[in-house]
């Protein structure tokens, strides 16, 4: 059984903060075996961090956080970008073209492009998995609405810390029972559901923390673009 971080992004996400090592020495600290780094439209971190893993005792997942039309979805054994903008249903079959996995996150958290405002049920049970335990909750209702989902479409389901500061990696991980400590088989298992899901809430105080500084980078990099 191995302890998976699925979700977490680094600096080159623009709402992101530390390197990938950070997020790499945070996770041997914790004691997980695998880590995705899943940054906002971006590839190259996560795929710096699978060449980078070994040096820490953990397998590295390549993936990224793309954002549709709908909302996120995590794109994970990919090693091609996955365009951004596109239909929900081309996302997934591009993430899939690729070689993919496709596991919605936070997908009833709707202020966090949770894709449930824009999709039908049916739509989303399109996915591989979907995420049931995202750390940074309020109340815990959307994870909820999504484990719910999940056992009644008898889809597999992930957890993920979505950190963006490297002390919160391995908030909320994935259990994934398989035999071999390989990327193929990790995914292999999460698509055929032999998962189950740990976690823990973020601190208030970080999540306000992280969306206050996330925001503000944000503008910051608008203006920058503008004065440019």
């Amino acid at each position: 059984m191995l302890s998976v971080e699925l979700h977490c992004h680094s600096e080159v996400s623009d709402d992101g903060y530390d390197p990938v090592e950070d997020l790499l020495a945070r996770a041997r600290e914790v004691g997980l075996d695998a880590i995705a780094v899943t940054d906002h439209d971006e590839l190259e971190a996560s795929l710096a961090a699978v060449e980078t893993a070994p040096e820490y005792d953990l397998v590295g997942i390549p993936g990224m956080e793309v954002t549709s039309k709908a909302g996120h979805v995590l794109a994970l054994g990919v090693r091609e970008a996955v365009p951004p903008g596109m239909s929900f249903g081309e996302t997934l079959d591009h993430i899939h073209a690729l070689g993919g996995t496709a596991v919605v996150p936070h997908p009833f958290h709707i202020s966090r492009s949770g894709v449930m405002a824009n999709v039908t049920r049916d739509e989303l049970a399109a996915a591989d998995a979907i995420e049931v335990y995202n750390s940074r909750l309020l109340t815990g209702r959307s994870n909820r609405k999504a484990e719910r989902f999940a056992w009644r479409r008898g889809l597999p389901m992930t957890a993920g810390s979505d950190a963006h500061i490297a002390e919160m990696v391995g908030r909320a991980v994935t259990a994934v029972d398989v035999e071999r400590r390989e990327v193929d088989a990790i995914l292999r298992a999460v698509r055929e559901g032999y998962t189950t899901v740990e976690g823990r809430r973020t601190p208030w105080h970080i999540s306000f923390r992280q969306a206050a500084a996330g925001t503000k980078r944000k503008v910051r990099d608008r203006l920058t673009r503008m004065l440019d």
